[in-house]
């Protein structure tokens, strides 16, 4: 018997099997990179007479022998300490002198990886280059590791905080420029120490450090194979100019010129103790963290889990005002017709911490956010009144007419904070899957500043956007209690730098980050907010989002052996 094919079902096989063959674009394979290699040191002192690249002089190199430095209370390995600027130049707006000031510290056993320490708050200040990004100590910092690792100014100095926001291409530097202009020089400085290139690079920070990583896995695809965000303020307008707002609900309830007076640490506590109270247990052990978080959100009501005051404030219960105050701050900015101009913020233990409170009712009217937002932010910059009295500059802003300032641009200006300072598109990181690299970030629930709901929202916008999963290639961990970037009532130290390490070179996904508590000994720093009843070796799994961290049902409840990553329940 003869079967006969016909030419169209000939040519549906061949495309099926040439599809089968080579994979359709969207089901590709991304390529696995290869490890980092490592190698000597063979150039140091000399550096800054051989060495040559555009718009750059090296001001210094010199031998930092083992045990000079310390980080963590750990001695540094022998390293080559390098100095330099790049693009010094005189402002035609400001008549000021920039340049990108950096530091890189070459360990003399290298292991083949670049590591780019993204700093924080408004930068300004080249932070040594140690590479302590991971968790509330320092313990696992790049340089220990032996990566090659530099830190920069991100374009000016500190005696230019913050009136650098008047010169154009200094605000541009500070939000991606400067992370540009060094990563190809940083590469080459490596080449002429090393005689090879680095095998791998990494970008990773904090705060604003996480914000910078952010925005080059968005931006440098091609120049960065691992990418660590911690606590990102990838929308750090919008969340400054939410401080603002915050500032001003808190004053409608100060009763002096200190904002902390609108809510007492005793009634920061009560809320934290009847947030415990409906959802500490919901992931199986009453322990003090809250990692249920979701499921914690629809559980726990401010209105009728916190006792109202029939009469005077005593720690007790929180007045009608207070709780109108704490629902619109933790419910996100608004305008007036009511729309969400920022993310809410989660509910959480972390809102005892002093961090917290720092970031709450100090930093939102001092030298932090409304100058931040008056000079940097904001187009046109303010006038001196506002860096010579920051309150008033915050109380008096006017979200509605002054908060899309942060979107507006002008013929000096030509780039927006929304534009310079955010990722261009946070969701499409097409470039950066296919190529083989990876990004992990994580965030404090109890992060004042950053909403961690914000970062969760990105996530799952992220997922939306590859395909209904992105955990192939970016993955993302909310730290219970933490609050911005470390402190509060939580395991806040761990290594999630050797985590990526494994995943972009070995293909370990992390399915969990163990993380402990700083307690009493520990080298890296002491947390002094952790319960008194907390083991000091106490350990937790970090759990990728949107999973939770789940007791057992058995065993020491202080031990992260019997916690599990789980899906949430509905």
């Amino acid at each position: 018997m003869t079967i006969r094919r016909s030419a169209g079902l000939g040519l549906i096989l061949a495309v099926a099997w040439l599809l089968a063959a080579c994979g359709t674009p969207s089901r590709q394979q991304a390529p696995q990179l290869a490890p980092a290699t490592p190698a000597t040191l063979r150039a140091c002192t000399e550096l800054p007479s051989q060495f040559s690249f555009a718009h750059t002089t090296l001001t210094a190199a010199s031998v930092v022998p083992a045990g000079a430095q310390k980080v963590g209370g750990r001695d540094v390995a022998e390293h080559c300490l390098v100095t330099g600027r790049m693009f010094e130049r005189t402002s035609p707006v400001d008549g000021k002198t920039y340049a990108t000031g950096f530091e890189m510290r070459l360990p003399r056993e290298w292991n083949g990886r670049f590591f780019h320490q993204g700093n924080g708050g408004l930068d300004g200040f080249v932070q040594p280059a140690v590479g302590a990004v991971s968790g509330g100590g320092p313990l696992t910092h790049a340089l220990h590791q032996g990566f090659a690792v530099l830190s920069s100014d991100a374009g000016h100095n500190v005696s230019q905080l913050p009136l650098f926001g008047l010169d154009p291409q200094a605000r541009l530097d500070y939000g991606y420029q400067a992370v540009g202009k060094l990563t190809p020089m940083a590469k080459s400085l490596i080449r002429a120490a090393y005689a090879k290139a680095p095998d791998r690079s990494y970008i990773g920070g904090c705060s604003n450090g996480g914000r910078h990583a952010m925005v080059a896995a968005s931006r440098l695809a091609d120049q960065y194979d691992g990418v660590l965000a911690g606590n990102p303020g990838f929308n750090l307008p919008k969340a400054a100019v939410a401080q603002l707002y915050g500032a001003q609900q808190y004053a409608t309830l100060a009763t002096g010129p200190d904002l902390a007076t609108a809510f007492s640490p005793a009634e920061r506590k009560l809320v934290a103790d009847a947030v415990l109270a409906r959802c500490d247990a919901l992931d199986g052990a009453p322990d003090g963290i809250v990692a249920a978080g979701a499921a914690c959100q629809r559980a726990f009501d401010l209105a009728r889990d916190v006792p109202t005051c029939a009469g005077g404030r005593d720690g007790s219960c929180l007045s009608a005002g207070q709780k109108q105050v704490l629902a619109r701050v933790f419910g996100g900015m608004r305008n007036a017709a009511g729309q969400p101009l920022y993310a809410s913020f989660p509910f959480d233990a972390g809102i005892t911490g002093t961090d917290w409170a720092n970031w709450e009712f100090v930093y939102s009217v001092t030298n932090r956010d409304p100058v931040a937002v008056a000079y940097v932010f904001q187009t046109p910059p303010a006038d001196a009144s506002a860096a010579q009295d920051p309150k008033a500059f915050a109380l008096a802003f006017d979200i509605g007419r002054d908060g899309p300032k942060i979107f507006a641009s002008d013929k000096t200006f030509t780039e927006s904070s929304m534009a310079f300072m955010t990722p261009p598109d946070a969701t499409d990181l097409s470039a950066l899957k296919n190529r083989g690299a990876k990004l992990l970030v994580y965030h404090g629930t109890s992060d004042a500043v950053f909403s961690s709901d914000d970062t969760a929202a990105w996530y799952d916008a992220l997922a939306r956007r590859h395909g209904g999963s992105a955990a192939g290639f970016a993955r993302y961990f909310p730290v219970p209690g933490m609050n911005h970037c470390r402190g509060g009532p939580a395991t806040d130290q761990f290594d999630m730098l050797g985590a990526l390490v494994g995943w972009v070179e070995q293909g370990r996904a992390p399915d969990a980050v163990v993380a402990g508590v700083r307690g009493p000994g520990n080298p890296g720093g002491v947390n002094n907010e952790l319960p008194a009843h907390w083991s000091p070796a106490r350990t937790r799994p970090l759990c990728p989002y949107p999973q939770v961290a789940a007791y057992k049902g058995s065993g020491d409840i202080e031990s992260a052996d019997n916690f599990t990553c789980r899906e949430p329940k509905p």
